[in-house]
């Protein structure tokens, strides 16, 4: 693992549900906000199946999440915010997701792209990474590597763009951390904005976000990190 330093003028985060990005990789995408980049959230899914229990209805949970969303992007200080509305559970890894990948990409032109590395499928014995996350973290990588860097693909999408960085959260298999510690806070607001997901105990989630933060730093010597597969692509 090494530390790495970047300051994309644009980056672009992919995920499947509102509070993906900011769990994976809140603390980077604070980070470079305040930096001055200029930051595009992708989200797949439409938020409407994330809840235990019957205590709401999909079109009332999907409308809390895009608020939630919303107070999380301001939070961190996306530039915009774009919303795919696939279903919750419904994300497959297919032409047209591709397509509109594809798409955002070549619109946006990021240096950088955050992502879930879909390779990562069991944790701990104790969690099965989520099928949405699987399909487009396959999705994503498709899309940046080759579609959206070669013309002959999805010529309908505009002109044809490599993205420089592809950095995988969720994985296992970290090769660089890059340092949070400026913008762990900013990270801990923006996860307790989806309170949807996080209830009541804010302390809780606070500590947990914090704590995995430290120990992806901790081989590093760094007080709060976040670490990525990364993948460094050439033109």
């Amino acid at each position: 693992m090494r530390s790495l330093s970047l300051r994309p003028r644009v980056a672009m985060a992919v995920y499947a549900h509102p509070d993906d990005a900011d769990v994976a990789a809140g603390g980077v995408m604070a980070l470079w906000a305040s930096q001055g980049s200029s930051l595009h959230l992708v989200v797949v899914c439409d938020g409407s199946k994330g809840a235990h229990g019957p205590q709401t209805t999909p079109d009332r949970l999907r409308e809390v999440r895009r608020a939630e969303l919303q107070l999380a992007a301001d939070l961190i200080g996306v530039s915009e915010v774009h919303v795919l509305e696939v279903p919750d559970g419904n994300v497959t890894n297919s032409d047209e997701l591709r397509a509109t990948l594809v798409g955002l990409i070549r619109g946006v032109r990021p240096d950088v792209v955050l992502g879930p590395d879909p390779t990562a499928t069991f944790f701990g014995g104790v969690y099965v990474n989520h099928r949405d996350h699987r399909e487009t973290g396959w999705a994503l990588l498709d899309a940046v590597a080759p579609a959206a860097a070669m013309p002959l693909y999805y010529p309908e999408q505009g002109d044809a763009h490599q993205v420089k960085w592809l950095l995988l959260s969720g994985t296992h298999e970290p090769d660089v951390a890059i340092d949070v510690a400026s913008s762990i806070d900013v990270k801990v607001k923006a996860v307790l904005a989806h309170h949807s997901q996080t209830g009541d105990d804010a302390e809780g989630v606070s500590d947990v976000v914090r704590g995995r933060a430290a120990q992806a730093g901790r081989a590093l010597g760094l007080s709060y990190a976040e670490a990525f597969r990364s993948v460094e692509l050439s033109g």
